[in-house]
């Protein structure tokens, strides 16, 4: 779990960040589960937009997603949202305490 101030820490990365996952009207299938998987284990936080085309809501694309990664949810901000997990092999973000 994440505190604030690491939230704020990581908000802040994810500000000028471009998104590299996007989730449309297939919603969240497999390929997109495997994509952010390897993505977070290569970056650590990741930006994904949530599609016009999508049924569901941003929040609820986005906290699934999360659960399914096993990753936090930093934030959702209209249609795009901020996952981060720490790397097994190699950390590369050092949160603040």
């Amino acid at each position: 779990m994440l505190t604030g101030k690491q939230k704020r820490y990581l908000r802040a990365m994810g500000n000028e960040m471009v998104p590299i996952l996007q989730v449309g009207k297939g919603g969240i299938a497999e390929a997109v589960v495997t994509q952010a998987d390897e993505a977070l284990e290569a970056r650590e936080l990741i930006k994904g937009r949530v599609l016009q085309n999508c049924l569901e809501e941003p929040q609820s694309v986005a906290a699934d997603l999360a659960e399914q990664t096993r990753s936090e949810l930093v934030q959702v901000i209209g249609r795009n949202f901020l996952l981060y997990r720490p790397s097994k092999d190699k950390p590369l973000i050092v949160l603040p305490n």
